[in-house]
């Protein structure tokens, strides 16, 4: 049963980030036809925008070496589903193309240190990095997400100045960016600091209509962060099933919000997602078991008791010869 809030929006698509943000922090080097079954799981759970991979460097990322391979193992997605993936520059988008991909995304930083330690350039630097990538995608017919990392506070620089954020933001969407989604990398952001960050976007002509909002768990806050992101229009969530995942390159960075905890909120709410919360879970479970460990989702943890209980018979009388 579900009690609406007013000033929600009735339908939010949630953006799994599962498949890449999930599974590049894995310390070990997950098969691909695990990958590609737990992709295929997503879909079947009623998933409309699944971030599957990313073509950058095995040496910086070696658990997505196999970016070509599992694209090739999952096929083509079908209509009407966004199956992007992470290309870091003009390099990956080539052998993103050479896949047959309809979506990529980049990954910018919002602060100077972070875009030194991920990317190896400054922010303005990586900015000028990115546009023939977004130049070429756009002429290429393929849709450009943009991720902006460290949207709320950075380990080493600490708070981050909203303005700042929207200037950067404001360069991505200029250059050409389809969707931004604002990152709270290390989960410190609180709702205040969501709506302050909104309000400067809107001051430089960002509508909602083009956002995501992308939180961290770290301090409890995903979820909070959250409504308050829906209070102000936002109709885009990204969130990783079962709660898989960090950052490799900040390592305050706990796990993204969990797909089943989000999905409890939004169904809650009577906000209509098209995702499945039952599959998904079972999906979840699944992972964590090839995985290894339970996974940290409460959600997940609550209703997979409910999943591994079998149902209780009916009793059963007794043919009446064997009771005389």
């Amino acid at each position: 049963m579900s009690t609406p809030l007013p000033g929600l929006p009735a339908r939010v698509t949630v953006y799994e980030v599962g498949p890449r943000d999930g599974l590049q922090n894995e310390s070990g080097v997950i098969p691909v036809e695990v990958k590609a079954e737990f992709i295929r799981q997503l879909l079947a759970a009623g998933h409309r925008a699944v971030e599957a991979t990313s073509f950058v460097s095995p040496t910086w990322v070696p658990q997505l070496a196999d970016a070509a391979e599992l694209l090739e193992a999952v096929g083509t997605a079908p209509e009407g589903v966004r199956m992007p993936v992470l290309v870091p520059n003009e390099k990956g988008l080539q052998r993103a193309l050479a896949a047959g991909v309809r979506e990529i995304a980049v990954f910018g930083s919002a602060t100077e240190t972070f875009a030194r330690k991920n990317l190896n350039r400054s922010v303005a630097e990586s900015m000028e990095m990115f546009r023939p990538v977004v130049d070429r995608a756009r002429a290429e017919g393929l849709a450009v997400r943009g991720y902006l990392s460290m949207c709320f506070g950075d380990p080493w620089e600490g708070s981050v100045d909203p303005q700042v954020v929207a200037g950067h933001a404001r360069t991505l969407v200029a250059m050409g960016v389809t969707e931004l989604s604002l990152g709270d990398t290390i989960g410190v952001a609180t709702p205040g600091q969501v709506v302050a960050l909104l309000t400067c976007l809107g001051q430089q002509d960002i509508s909602v209509d083009q956002l995501a909002v992308h939180f961290h768990d770290t301090y409890g806050q995903a979820l909070s962060n959250t409504l308050v992101a829906l209070q102000h229009g936002i109709t885009v969530v990204d969130a990783s099933a079962g709660g898989l995942g960090g950052c490799p390159y900040a390592k305050s960075a706990t796990g993204n919000l969990a797909t089943e905890d989000l999905l409890w909120q939004l169904h809650g709410l009577g906000i209509e997602t098209g995702v499945d919360l039952e599959a998904l879970t079972r999906t979840s479970v699944w992972m964590a078991d090839q995985l290894g460990r339970p996974s940290p989702s409460r959600a997940v943890q609550a209703l997979a008791k409910d999943l591994a209980t079998p149902p209780v018979a009916a009793p059963v009388e007794a043919p009446i010869e064997e009771l005389q």
